[in-house]
């Protein structure tokens, strides 16, 4: 008897978003077809079909799984970070920094998705809905640091996230056209965060 083989369909969904990101990292996403995709992930153009049903859909679930993975990548960092709101501030900010392979390509992703959002409503509302929920988080570590004693207690909190969000953002162009190394990011990261911090405050600098 032949047994039937056993198909992780989380993982084929998997595959086919990765091969969308390798397109998308590095040529983008436009004209990309449903075909093109299924080549790179080595599948039928079918199959891609059956899982995700239209392009629209497909791009939808990428920036889902986009979503995720930088999620997972800010959890590991704060909890390696030391154990208070400064230390959770600076690990997100640096979490958000394209420093190594996989959040290069995750930020190449971002951006390729970002220039299709300026004509698709939906992937618009999507990287808000994003945007917003990392500037609530900044906001809230920056106010629990101001009562720790860490941070400036004039600073609003709200304007500092929203300059904090800024700098992570040209520092992470910075990074991918090769203007700044990681080290270098990091420590121009830090050293606007020691311009926050009250005098005998937090060495700013260091990972937990």
């Amino acid at each position: 008897m032949t047994v039937p083989k056993v198909v992780d369909h989380d993982q084929r969904r998997r595959e086919i978003v990765e091969a969308l990101w390798h397109i998308a990292s590095t040529r983008g996403l436009e004209g990309v077809s449903l075909g093109e995709v299924a080549t790179a992930a080595g599948v039928s153009k079918g199959l891609v079909q059956h899982y995700f049903g239209t392009r629209d859909q497909l791009l939808m679930h990428a920036t889902g799984y986009l979503r995720e993975r930088v999620e997972q990548r800010i959890a590991a960092r704060v909890a390696a970070a030391p154990d208070s709101a400064s230390g959770t501030l600076r690990a997100v900010l640096v979490a958000l920094l394209p420093t190594d392979d996989d959040s290069r390509t995750e930020s190449l992703v971002a951006n390729a998705f970002l220039v299709r959002a300026h004509n698709d409503p939906v992937l618009t509302a999507r990287f808000r809905e994003g945007t917003s929920q990392v500037r609530n988080a900044l906001t809230a570590a920056i106010g629990a640091a101001q009562r720790d004693g860490d941070l400036r207690a004039d600073l609003d909190p709200a304007r500092e996230a929203d300059l904090l969000l800024a700098l992570v953002s040209g520092l992470g162009e910075a990074l991918l056209l090769g203007h700044h190394t990681p080290d270098a990011a990091v420590a121009l990261l830090d050293h606007h965060l020691g311009r926050l911090a009250t005098a005998g405050g937090p060495g700013f600098g260091h990972d937990g």
